[in-house]
């Protein structure tokens, strides 16, 4: 194999709480310091498109000169903005699905190589079970805010092991140890390519 061969940018979404009152004093600069960290590895920023956690998080990537790649519910920009009263701020492309908030959190998050949980409500727990059932690597961001603790007691009475799931509170840490999963992920599927005398 070339070993200047490369993989695509990675793409890492991030699913948190559109309202933040319950995630605590820190919510907003932990979420801009996941998105720096994002940034910093290279990776794009993949978002549901909306306000409170995820909005931090894709302040924090622009503001590193990252990539923000947003999936909205609406069907158009104007929908978007008049009817679901979101952001475009913030965001270099927005995928407008049209499938309203389940559909979009599907598609969201399985556009992504791994996906990092942060404050959350409902539709976060919603984006979890997806990327838990897909075997995606996931971060789960530790902070101030009830979602790693009410995560936890999930997979604990979900009755099914998952080795690809990591917890932790430092941004920097949590982003090179999910990437370090989801690199393992890459060079298995390379590999088996190249193995199988695929085309690159």
């Amino acid at each position: 194999m070339d070993p200047k061969h490369t993989h695509l940018n990675l793409k890492l979404g991030i699913s948190g709480a559109a309202e933040t009152g319950h995630c605590g004093p820190d919510a907003y600069d932990k979420g801009v310091a996941l998105g720096a960290e994002i940034a910093k590895h290279g990776a794009i920023c993949v978002t549901g498109a909306t306000t409170g956690f995820p909005l931090w998080v894709a302040m924090g990537a622009k503001e590193a000169g990252g990539f923000v790649l947003g999936f909205s519910p609406a069907s158009s920009e104007k929908e978007h903005i008049e009817q679901y009263n979101l952001p475009v701020e913030y965001h270099d492309v927005i995928v407008y699905t049209g499938f309203g908030y389940p559909g979009r959190d599907l598609i969201f998050t399985r556009s992504t190589d791994a996906i990092f949980f942060g404050c959350g409500r409902i539709g976060t727990i919603h984006e979890f079970t997806v990327a838990f059932e897909d075997n995606k690597p996931v971060g789960v961001y530790e902070g101030s805010w009830p979602t790693d603790e009410e995560i936890k007691i999930i997979l604990q009475n979900g009755h099914r092991p998952n080795d690809k799931i990591i917890f932790g509170p430092d941004p920097k840490i949590l982003v090179e140890q999910v990437i370090e999963l989801v690199k393992k992920d890459q060079i298995h599927r390379a590999s088996f390519h190249f193995q199988n005398g695929d085309s690159a």
